[in-house]
């Protein structure tokens, strides 16, 4: 685009012209990358206008092939109906030039300034009654309004700003596709155009005020306009359905997105990305989208690696290859450089993920590729000049200048997209499956708030966050056990031969009937406690496990006890290991099952039973969330016991328990990569489910990995990877 029309209205191009310009752009299109490998570069206000050049032809040249940046509705419509496309429409040029190419993302959450006085009644409105007001926003050093976007009236000026930016990059031939939510975030607002769309919502659910005032509790409602959203946890179905609501809400804004963009451009893709963080919306927005992808910056977890197989971006990673359910993901927002002075990184030792080198670049890049991940982006290209996020995330130096982790960022680049045949094989399904629940997160969340509001504790003492860490315990016993563990939604059950439910709480009648379907069916189910004890709306069942579930697991309650502040020692035995629990226990009598367990008092703390063509082993306590809080060798070996309770065998087994071997298998051939993300070299030996005859290493400069029938030996550098080609 020339910069003499960079500042009309859209609608100052005739069709005619349009036409013409995208007929043109199409025939020159360049193709796809083999591997997207880049970051996102421009912010508006970063990197400075002068180094654009230099930079674009330093990235071309390095092997990146692929920039995304933020097309920030409050930068570029400065007044009414005004676009200034200009400094995009020159990095996107350059892009082109360098063959580089661009994913446009979509910034309409920040609405422009001028609307903040002409759409006062769309101010973001919180919990308290009070409006956000225009700020800076941190992450792109630049200022927007805090509108909300369930006012059609607001709504639509977002759509004409898409239309107006999607007309005016469409056919260009840098482009690739469009980023359509930035990390997944579900808006919390209280504004009344908000209010309305959740009674609209109830009336759905319930369809009538009378029936709502029944689910609530609350029988004095009247009529619809009386309902409000909670403010706060007292009520556990009102609460529940709230977040419900959220996430519909901001799903339904997705899909109004999704399908604008696509109806003005069918020939482009759409992405959207989340941050692995244990929600639904990971698995609905990847549903909705072309291409998912994650956020997963190593500053912002603590012990991202840790020298361990359970490291933290394995499990992000792995939950994103879940939640896509066979679709092409990549890693959006990758670490490239250090993080200061921000909440996450305090009195975390400097080699923990503050201040990275080449290293770490090299191994969370092998880890993204070992996971399955189909592309890597880095969180920024150049750090931020300005703002509290100044230096971070880059791989570039401040001023532009090639740094050790950037000329590793180009060797990932350039051996990613020189070895094509390997990204047409993917990773092999996992052992066992973790069931991802979302009403019993809500659960969860409703319950400990309020509890620890009324109790004046913290929420640690009022089991907050039980859920993701009874998750993530899961996840990080069988990571150390060799054992891969995959995630799963409540509706993939049947996919695997096995599955473990974490923290099972809450249930509603629907999951239950999936359980014990899946059960039936043949599946080996292994539960943690009190399954079900709320079932839907947060109602206690009478008998428990309740919706049924005791006939299922042949057994039922006899004690139960909710003191998390007390239990974080508890202990426990079952199939002859004494593991730890947490948070609650619940002590069972035998109604057609068998005692597999017992807690030091002697009571039943565990149970197997045969249904149907499966089988059930149910857990009084937590465990998942134990190993979380202490990692317990013999909870470990529980875990990795649980397979050959079920009658599996891991597929691939390590030596080395700080070892993680991962199987590719697919058209491009079998891979197998072995990553060390210690600061040690390590032999590793890895056992294979089936012979193989010889063994080609494709990325360790001095591996030579010896094959024997089902055995890889083979020595992998420190913070290294080795990727081997099985024949």
């Amino acid at each position: 685009m020339s910069r003499v029309n960079a500042f009309l209205p859209a609608a100052a191009l005739t069709a005619s012209l349009i036409l013409a310009v995208c007929m043109e752009a199409q025939e020159t299109r360049s193709p796809d990358p083999v591997y997207p490998f880049g970051a996102v570069y421009f912010r508006k206000s970063n990197p400075p206008e002068q180094d654009w050049e230099k930079d674009h032809k330093n990235a071309s040249q390095m092997g990146v092939n692929i920039f995304r940046h933020w097309f920030m509705w409050a930068s570029i419509e400065n007044s009414p109906g005004q676009y200034d496309w200009r400094d995009y429409d020159r990095v996107v040029a350059l892009e082109d030039q360098n063959k580089i190419k661009v994913v446009i993302a979509e910034i309409t959450n920040g609405a422009p300034e001028w609307m903040w006085d002409k759409y006062p009644h769309a101010r973001l409105i919180d919990s308290s009654g009070n409006p956000a007001w225009p700020s800076v926003s941190p992450s792109s050093a630049t200022g927007s309004a805090p509108l909300c976007l369930d006012n059609e009236d607001v709504r639509t000026e977002a759509e004409k700003f898409l239309t107006a930016l999607v007309e005016h990059y469409r056919g260009n031939p840098a482009l690739l596709g469009y980023d359509v939510w930035n990390e997944g975030a579900v808006q919390e607002c209280f504004c009344p155009a908000t209010q309305a769309k959740f009674r609209e919502w109830l009336k759905s659910k319930y369809g009538s005020i009378e029936a709502l005032g029944r689910a609530w509790h609350r029988y004095s409602l009247g009529d619809w306009q009386s309902v409000h959203p909670p403010r706060g946890n007292a009520g556990y179905p009102d609460s529940l359905d709230w977040l419900a609501f959220r996430r519909d809400d901001a799903i339904r804004l997705l899909h109004w997105r999704t399908d604008l963009i696509r109806h003005l451009d069918p020939k482009s893709k759409v992405t959207g990305h989340g941050t692995a963080a244990l929600t639904e919306i990971d698995w609905r927005m990847a549903e909705a989208v072309d291409t998912y992808g994650y956020t997963w910056v190593a500053s912002r977890h603590s012990n991202a690696l840790a020298g361990s197989s359970s490291g933290m971006q394995f499990q992000a990673v792995d939950l994103v290859r879940g939640a896509s359910r066979g679709k092409p993901f990549w890693h959006a927002e990758a670490t490239g450089g250090p993080l200061w002075l921000q909440p996450q990184v305090v009195n975390r030792p400097l080699e923990d993920g503050r201040s990275s080198d080449e290293k770490d670049v090299r191994v969370w890049g092998l880890v993204d590729m070992a996971g399955g991940a189909s592309g890597i982006l880095f969180t920024r290209w150049r750090p931020l000049l300005d703002g509290p996020l100044f230096g971070a995330f880059g791989p570039m130096g401040m001023d532009g200048s090639i740094t050790p982790r950037a000329e590793m960022a180009s060797k990932l680049a350039r051996w990613a997209n020189g070895h094509p045949q390997i990204w047409k094989s993917r990773p092999v399904k996992g052992d066992v499956g973790i069931v991802f629940v979302q009403e019993a997160d809500d659960f969860n969340l409703v319950q400990s708030t309020l509890a620890a509001g009324r109790a004046g504790t913290g929420g640690s003492a009022m089991a907050a966050g039980a859920y993701g860490q009874s998750v993530q315990g899961a996840y990080q016993a069988f990571s150390d056990s060799g054992i891969q563990a995959d995630f799963v939604g409540i509706d993939d059950i049947a996919q695997y031969p096995v599955i473990y439910l974490p923290f099972p709480e809450m249930l509603t009648k629907s999951t239950a009937g999936k359980l014990r379907d899946y059960v039936a069916r043949g599946g080996k189910l292994i539960s943690e406690g009190l399954p079900g004890y709320f079932g839907d709306g947060g109602t206690v069942g009478t008998v428990q496990p309740n919706l049924g579930l005791d006939q299922l697991f042949g057994a039922r309650e006899s004690y139960v006890q909710f003191t998390p502040d007390i239990l974080d020692k508890l202990t426990l035995t079952v199939g002859g290991k004494q593991i730890g629990g947490a948070y609650f226990l619940q002590e069972y009598r035998l109604a057609g099952g068998q005692a597999a367990g017992q807690y030091p008092n002697g009571h039943i703390a565990a149970v197997e039973h045969s249904s149907g063509a499966g089988k059930t082993l149910l857990i009084g306590t937590f465990p998942g969330g134990s190993y979380y809080r202490n990692h317990s060798p013999s909870t470990r070996e529980f875990f990795a016991g649980l397979l050959n309770w079920a009658g599996a065998q891991p597929r691939l087994q390590s030596s080395d328990p700080q070892i993680t071997a991962r199987l590719h298998q697919g058209a491009g051939g079998t891979y197998l990569y072995i990553v060390n993300p210690t600061r040690t070299p390590k032999t590793a030996k890895i056992s294979l489910p089936t012979a193989f005859q010889k063994g080609e290493e494709l990325w360790q400069e001095s591996g030579a990995p010896s094959v024997n029938g089902k055995t890889v030996t083979t020595v992998v550098e420190d913070r290294n990877a080795a990727v081997i080609r099985l024949q």
